[in-house]
């Protein structure tokens, strides 16, 4: 960067919920938001070097390498429709032939007549039926519950889900900061978060908006005079006739006041009134009601391990992570980290267990592409991760993956309940038809009478509102 300084909103590049103050001589990545100042930057990179670029990038590649798994009913289909066909020809023509070569009187109508009821017996439209129509059925009942499907090999790989991997902006957090705690040393805290509320009451910094915000009261600018913003510090202004100092640890160095540490975690204003130290106010990015209860839902499920991936502070990822019980994290990453990341945990994974992400922003959106399946938050998530993803969570209620996991488990259930049954009630009456010991009737039972079975245990797919 050549002239100014401005606070840039990075999140959507890299989960930072903090905005990066920059600069003159800073490196500024493409695709930020300048929240605050006129800046003027020397491109060092063409388009297709760019973040952005190199984001979509991924996102192709990672699309491309993501395997899909072959339907079942294609793959029977391929060996029973010839192999039923033949085994009918076989039954109308070879009995026959061998009573005539052993000088027996041939009953070509009988044999005719049972390889025609082993054809009507064999035929697979229980299967063809009522594994998609269990599919489909399972993904209208998602859809009423909030969970958007993108198609039926998804739910299936869904059922499988042993990993589930966590952006944390706005996935897990609420992705807005909040006053968590307010430490006053000279002042009530009332008149300390007024002081700071008035002092910051120009900006338009997300940190000034939380002040605002927890102050609760309309900002009176009238009683605000000799406003000085100093960018990566904080605010010096005149209130009420007293000096008025808010910012960080360098402000207060800077105006000479000694500030007292803060051992929690989050974003730290430091308040200085006429000279001397007033106290300190903490500003988190908040978890969202849901999220604790969601990630102790998915161990009950059996999953084996929850991981979270975040461009956030270490500091910051790291007291998210003990407070929800996460198994491990990764922070202070890019969105090509993200990828290599999630790389070594598909590479780590069991074969048998599929892997799930679960994110929103832009950063997101190569992940998602990536992972067995990708789950995006709907209602806040940029428009990049909802089309990456395979799984799209219209609420944005962290819960709803717990949701769609047992909606998948129970549509892949019933999958192979009607497979079973189908095929093994096709067995038995081509066995008995074959052996001359069932009649057309029965053949009509395994036609008709399976097939409608099958239909109405797949309509169950569609009942998962309790579960």
């Amino acid at each position: 960067m050549l002239e100014g300084s401005a606070a840039l909103n990075t999140s959507a590049l890299t989960g930072e919920s903090l905005p990066r103050d920059v600069t003159v001589g800073d490196r500024i990545i493409s695709g930020c938001i300048n929240m605050t100042g006129v800046l003027k930057i020397r491109t060092t990179k063409e388009f297709g070097a760019s973040t952005v670029s190199k984001i979509l990038d991924l996102v192709e590649n990672a699309s491309s390498r993501k395997s899909k798994s072959e339907a079942f009913i294609s793959k029977f289909a391929r060996i029973y429709t010839p192999a039923v066909c033949g085994s009918a020809l076989a039954l109308a023509v070879l009995p026959p032939l061998v009573s005539i070569l052993l000088n027996v009187p041939a009953n070509w109508s009988l044999w005719l007549y049972r390889a025609l009821t082993f054809l009507v017996a064999s035929c697979p439209c229980a299967l063809v039926i009522s594994v998609p129509l269990t599919f489909f059925a399972g993904i209208g009942g998602a859809s009423r519950e909030g969970v958007l499907v993108k198609g039926s090999n998804y739910l299936e790989a869904l059922s499988k889900t042993g990993y589930v991997v966590f952006d944390k902006t706005g996935t897990l957090t609420q992705g807005v900061f909040e006053v968590s705690d307010i430490f006053s040393s000279t002042l009530p805290k009332e008149t300390l978060i007024e002081y700071a509320a008035l002092a910051e009451s120009a900006s338009s910094h997300p940190i000034a908006l939380s002040l605002q915000r927890a102050y609760g009261k309309t900002v009176n600018r009238s009683r605000v005079r000799d406003v000085q913003q100093i960018s990566g510090n904080g605010v010096t202004a005149t209130v009420d006739g007293h000096s008025v100092a808010a910012g960080n640890d360098k402000l207060m160095k800077r105006i000479g006041v000694t500030c007292a540490p803060c051992r929690a975690t989050g974003t730290v204003v430091h308040v200085a009134v006429d000279g001397q130290y007033a106290g300190q106010i903490l500003i988190c990015d908040k978890l969202k009601p849901t999220s604790g209860n969601a990630i102790g839902a998915l161990k009950k499920l059996g999953i084996q391990k929850t991981v979270m991936l975040t461009g956030d502070a270490n500091a910051v990822a790291e007291q998210i992570a003990e407070s929800l019980g996460m198994d491990a994290y990764y922070s202070e990453l890019l969105p090509g980290d993200k990828v290599s990341h999630l790389e070594q945990l598909l590479a780590q994974k069991p074969k048998h267990c599929k892997l799930a992400f679960v994110g929103d922003g832009i950063n997101d959106a190569p992940v998602l592409s990536r992972a067995d399946i990708g789950i995006a938050m709907g209602a806040m998530g940029s428009d990049a991760a909802i089309e990456a993803a395979d799984v799209v969570l219209m609420d944005d209620d962290p819960m709803k993956i717990v949701k769609a996991i047992k909606i998948a488990r129970k549509c892949l259930g019933i999958v192979h309940q009607n497979i079973v049954f189908a095929i093994a009630v096709k067995v038995l009456s081509l066995i008995l038809v074959a052996l001359g010991a069932a009649n057309m009737w029965l053949a009509i039972f395994a036609d008709v009478g399976v097939m409608i079975l099958a239909v109405l245990n797949a309509i169950r797919a569609m009942f998962v509102k309790k579960l």
